[in-house]
């Protein structure tokens, strides 16, 4: 029987941090699998390359690139890459979850 006292307690920062670790982890692995990696590069590659023309174009045709300019194209190639990685992630646990619960992966048709 627990008391009222340790019905308030304050929980294990450690347990906590426990819980909280093993979703990221599995994120960051996801995250990091080299068909995620390439995908997202080369998103980030064609989509910021587009970004960077249309943004920053007549700056670049005319020499006027500052530090500034430049850390902001990096800043537009990492946003695709982003978007692309959190994308991915999310499939692959959305795949995953399917299969987990023993549901039939989608069969590729042999017509091709």
């Amino acid at each position: 029987m627990t008391t009222k006292r340790e019905e308030h307690a304050t929980p294990n920062p450690t347990a906590a941090r426990g819980a909280f670790a093993s979703p990221v982890m599995a994120w960051l692995r996801l995250a990091s699998h080299p068909a995620t990696a390439r995908r997202a590069c080369f998103t980030a590659l064609i989509v910021g390359c587009v970004l960077i023309a249309i943004n920053d174009g007549p700056a670049i045709v005319s020499g006027q690139l500052t530090r500034t300019r430049i850390i902001q194209m990096c800043l537009t190639m990492l946003v695709p890459y982003i978007v692309s990685t959190v994308s991915s992630v999310a499939t692959r646990r959305e795949l995953g979850a399917n299969r987990d619960a023993n549901e039939p992966a989608p069969r590729k048709s042999r017509d091709a």
